[in-house]
């Protein structure tokens, strides 16, 4: 009978410990310790467990691993013993404990810093052709485009799969979706989209006008999406070029960004884009080099009202002593909006902050 005094039964304390038998081998630690992995984490749900039980729970997995997984939610870092396992190794256990977030941030480099900045690894494809294009994923995955293949890593840069494309080569490819390609070739007509899951070939799109005979065999220079859309930067053999503005739900052209003669340098076609999230804002560039020096353009446009918003334009630096150190190539940070120019004759880096809305 309830007297209103019964108190529920104390939960383990963290501080209290507890024995796992991993592979024949046995380990003493602290619930803290196994809880560190997270709630979802196969170790933390041993920590339910009753501490009164002298039995120790049996995991039926390599102990040397185990040891360095220990490690591993003691310090967050990775023992000096680790190196005597394989980065794919390393990853099956954590995969299996539930703990990978935690190997990935052991295993990640150091943040970039400028002239500090040092190889971490090397991948080579081992498939014929040389890296032509390179995409990387949110889960620190990396694409490689590699004669007319892709080639596919995951985090810990494990080879994952190849997909075998028609182009001869692939010089644009942009992750669409976790598991979608859209690739292009300057030398090949047509934007294509590749499902790595299904290893398979989902579509293409080219840009046709049956007003204008020369617009045909428009080639791929450069890929950006968004959330709900895929841009692609196209060029005709006779410099006609634009950029389409393409559905990811349908794979159907919804509009024209841009459309222009290529006859000069300030109207080539954009060689690099990027999509600007905090501004919904489409950034091309394009820059060439001739007798005069470098020239091109920055351009931004806003693809909901299909106009451009904002450009700078740079002859060259033999024309005007005003552009005389005009850019060599020209970048964005899509998470500050913010755009970048590497200077052709100084080699200083100018900075942009991007103000439109």
């Amino acid at each position: 009978m309830d007297n209103g005094n019964s108190n529920p039964a104390p939960g383990p304390c963290t501080d209290d410990r507890i024995k796992l038998n991993v592979g024949g081998k046995f380990f003493e630690t602290t619930l803290s310790t196994i809880q560190a992995g997270g709630p979802d984490s196969l170790l933390a749900a041993l920590s339910n467990r009753s501490t009164d039980d002298p039995n120790p729970v049996f995991i039926d997995r390599d102990p040397e691993i185990f040891s360095v997984i220990l490690s591993l939610l003691r310090s967050n870092g990775l023992p000096s013993t680790a190196r005597r396992f394989s980065k794919q190794e390393l990853a099956d256990e954590a995969l299996y404990y539930g703990i990978e977030s935690q190997l990935k941030s052991a295993m990640s480099p150091p943040p970039f810093s400028g002239i500090d900045a040092s190889i971490v690894t090397t991948v080579q494809p081992a498939y014929d052709g040389c890296p032509s294009a390179i995409a990387t994923g949110d889960d620190g995955s990396v694409w490689i485009a590699h004669g007319g293949q892709l080639s596919s890593y995951d985090w810990n840069l494990s080879h994952s799969g190849t997909i075998r494309t028609h182009l001869e080569d692939i010089t644009s490819i942009c992750r669409v979706y976790p598991d979608i390609a859209a690739v292009g070739s300057e030398s090949s007509a047509g934007l294509y989209f590749y499902d790595f899951s299904g290893v398979r070939n989902l579509g293409s799109i080219h840009w046709t006008d049956p007003n204008d005979p020369r617009i045909f065999k428009a080639r791929v220079t450069a890929i950006a999406d968004s959330p709900s859309s895929v841009f692609a930067s196209f060029d005709c053999p006779h410099r006609e070029n634009c950029i389409l503005l393409i559905d990811k739900s349908t794979l159907k052209i919804v509009s024209e960004l841009s459309r222009q003669p290529g006859s000069s340098a300030k109207n080539l076609a954009v060689g690099k884009l990027r999509w600007l999230p905090e501004t919904s804002m489409v950034v091309g560039s394009s820059v060439t080099c001739g007798a005069f020096g470098y020239s091109g353009y920055i351009r931004i446009w806003d693809p909901r009202a299909n106009e451009m918003v904002w450009e700078a334009n740079e002859p060259g630096s033999g024309r005007s002593s005003r552009f005389g150190d005009s850019f060599a190539d020209v970048d964005a940070d899509v998470e500050e909006s913010t755009l970048f120019k590497v200077c052709s004759k100084s080699g200083d880096l100018l900075q942009w902050q991007t103000c439109v809305n």
